[in-house]
């Protein structure tokens, strides 16, 4: 498989959570996929998607609707099978051959771990870039931090609604090209 190089797929998930843990019988779900795909070669964020997917075995708890804004009746409207956001993934965004961003580990982990228990194949590639831990050790930080500080460390506004997929991948992706400074690079 070749690896395409020309853009970067920025991913924020957002999942099923409570105060606490879980209720019987349930689980945390992706209800969310937040992308940003985002040019390589100028930093231009060309679109900010949201995909939302409706849980199997979980429900939406206002503990997760305070958090995200994302309600029950937002998931039954228009929300999708987790096949079929996996579908549009793979198919609208070469998901296999592109490079996969998220802020920090949590968003391969999730979704690795949801594909593989219900049985979906994977829509990435190998290849992950934890921006998160990019922007720490190119910023000298003796630790990580979240999105929200991370932005105003480097004095921008967080666009849009935190917690929210799409918004919080838009956000990412200038992290993450500010992060590897590629216009610099291309002048030197």
């Amino acid at each position: 498989m070749v690896k395409r190089l020309d853009v970067a797929l920025v991913v924020d998930l957002e999942a099923t959570c409570w105060e606490g843990r879980p209720p019987e019988g349930q689980e945390s779900e992706i209800i969310e996929i937040g992308l940003c795909p985002m040019d390589l070669k100028t930093g231009e964020r060309l679109e900010k998607r949201s995909i939302l997917v409706k849980p199997q075995y979980s429900e939406v708890s206002a503990f997760c609707t305070e958090l995200t804004t994302i309600t029950p009746q937002m998931l039954a409207a228009d929300g999708v099978p987790l096949t079929d956001a996996l579908r549009i993934l793979k198919k609208e965004y070469d998901a296999k051959s592109r490079l996969f961003v998220s802020w920090g580990d949590y968003d391969r982990r999730q979704l690795e771990r949801e594909c593989k228990a219900k049985g979906l194949g994977y829509p990435f590639g190998p290849g992950h870039m934890n921006a998160k831990t990019l922007f720490s050790l190119r910023h000298g930080l003796s630790s990580e931090l979240g999105m929200a500080r991370a932005l105003d460390h480097v004095g921008e506004e967080l666009v849009g609604t935190h917690h929210r997929g799409h918004d919080d991948a838009y956000n990412i992706a200038l992290l993450f090209w500010r992060t590897l400074d590629l216009a610099s690079l291309q002048s030197g």
